[in-house]
């Protein structure tokens, strides 16, 4: 068995063993629908789901490591049921401001709320 947090970092699903870690405290890592613990154990044919950079990744362990490993190796590891990510022309592109504009003067937030709906 393999702690969830560890299993999480080696099969690169999060960049570090404490973002791993907090990700599983702040509640964002559920393994079989219930939320994990860090130190919770996985074995192969649990479902784990983890919300992480803005979408969702649900992936079922095939295999267990607790080291990292490489991109390859890693992705033996591990059935990926993620839903595809949602394109990016869906996403609203942010404004540019011009290069040496300096800060937005009153008008310029007035119109920026307005755009945003907070007005």
């Amino acid at each position: 068995m393999t702690r969830v947090d560890a299993w999480t970092w080696s099969v690169r699903l999060f960049k570090t063993r404490s973002a791993a870690a907090s990700a599983c405290r702040g509640g964002h890592v559920k393994i079989n629908g219930a939320t994990a613990k860090p130190a919770q154990p996985v074995v192969p044919g649990d479902e784990v789901r983890v919300w992480a950079g803005g979408r969702e990744r649900i992936v079922e362990v095939a295999r267990l490591v607790s080291k990292r490993v490489g991109a390859p190796a890693a992705a033996e590891c591990y059935v990926d049921r993620s839903p595809p990510p949602p394109p990016k022309e869906l996403f609203a592109a942010v404004p540019v401001r011009d290069r040496g504009a300096g800060r937005p003067t009153k008008r310029d937030r007035r119109e920026i709320d307005r755009l945003r709906g907070q007005n």
